[in-house]
């Protein structure tokens, strides 16, 4: 017999709690990718308007940054390992990119 307060949960109320649950995680990973993807739109745009090359620069990272989590929400919502594998090489060269083009900007030159 269940105490004042506690709510009496059997097997199929149970079953209910984690579909509701797995849903609610399903809609949470849903406005998630719409969240990113609005930014990588506006990375984008900066990307294209940038004023200045360092302006240009961040939003290529902002860019690199925001497909590594699409690519993280993706396979969250498909339960597939290979986006994140694939999120973790897009991570590898985002940051090699990143310091080649910042080296550019500081020294003009590439190759050391």
């Amino acid at each position: 017999m269940p105490a004042d307060g506690d709510l009496p949960l059997n097997t199929a109320e149970l079953a209910g709690l984690q579909l509701f649950g797995h849903g609610l995680i399903d809609v949470a990973i849903g406005v998630s990718m719409y969240a990113v993807g609005a930014s990588m739109l506006l990375a984008l745009w900066r990307l294209l308007r940038g004023p200045t090359l360092p302006d240009r620069i961040l939003a290529l990272d902002t860019l690199n940054v925001t497909a590594i989590a699409e690519l993280m929400l993706l396979g969250m919502y498909l339960k597939s390992a290979v986006y994140f594998e694939a999120a973790l090489i897009i991570a590898m060269l985002g940051f090699v990119s990143t310091v080649v083009l910042s080296k550019y900007v500081i020294r003009r030159d590439i190759v050391e």
